[in-house]
């Protein structure tokens, strides 16, 4: 897949958590958004942070292509983070996109399908249950978080599909971890994960418990996105790969967990 550098205007700063903003970004030329796939990512470029020299690897949460939009969900985690979270409507942001290997899209109608997500790791599972719903393929969510206050997105995930939820403090949804949640007790066919690596493992291990396919996409840190600086390399059953050439998507099947 083509890619591409692009001036994206930010369209809406909408403040989700102390820690998290939704950017919806259009380009700044008109042009259309390129085609895009769920579990690909951006890197983007922080003009306005001192001490960001690299551009900073963002999932794409969601495209609106008759909106000609492309939202990024960021979590403050540093300065380049932080100065990205302060962009302004109308504030110019430079893009190179579309990167990485994303989920696969061949989920049968009749597959009972879930998507597991846990903090900011729900980011690309968005796109994910729109792009499969669209394909006729009915999405469920198990959404994990600290406290009912920090799960995102809640609304825009209930308009796609069933939601289940799981907090550690009990707060909202079922006590505990997700995958201590009930409704990994159902038959599942197909299962897409994307969080905290401790998280992904232990829903790898359920998976093949339950016999599911299961897909997740890795959050190693990247710095180039182009497996140019071998930052993220991540150790297969294949031997060594760049998690942002060869990912950041992977069948659990080819990993060494």
């Amino acid at each position: 897949m083509k890619k591409v550098i692009m001036d994206f205007s930010v369209v809406e700063n909408i403040a989700l958590h102390t820690n998290y903003s939704l950017l919806k970004l259009t380009p700044v030329s008109g042009i259309d958004i390129p085609r895009m796939l769920p579990g690909q990512f951006v890197q983007i470029d922080v003009d306005n942070s001192k001490t960001t020299f690299l551009r900073r690897p963002i999932s794409i949460n969601n495209v609106d292509y008759n909106k000609n939009e492309l939202w990024i969900l960021v979590r403050r985690a540093g300065a380049g983070t932080d100065a990205l979270m302060r962009k302004t409507v109308g504030e110019r942001i430079n893009l190179l996109l579309p990167l990485g290997n994303g989920f696969s899209l061949d989920a049968a109608a009749s597959d009972k399908v879930l998507l597991i997500g846990g903090g900011v790791g729900v980011a690309p599972l968005l796109y994910l249950g729109k792009e499969l719903k669209r394909r006729g393929v009915t999405p469920n969510f198990l959404l994990g978080a600290r406290s009912e206050n920090d799960i995102l997105e809640l609304d825009d995930f209930k308009a796609v599909g069933e939601v289940f939820i799981s907090t550690d403090d009990g707060s909202a949804g079922e006590h505990g971890v997700v995958t201590c949640h009930s409704v990994l007790s159902q038959k599942w066919d197909k299962i897409y994960c994307c969080g905290p690596a401790p998280m992904m493992k232990a829903v790898a291990k359920v998976c093949r418990e339950i016999n599911a396919q299961c897909e997740v996409s890795l959050e190693n840190m990247m710095a180039c996105g182009l497996g140019a600086c071998l930052c993220c390399v991540e150790k297969t059953v294949k031997g060594n790969v760049c998690v942002c050439t060869e990912g950041p998507v992977f069948n659990i099947e080819e990993l060494t967990w």
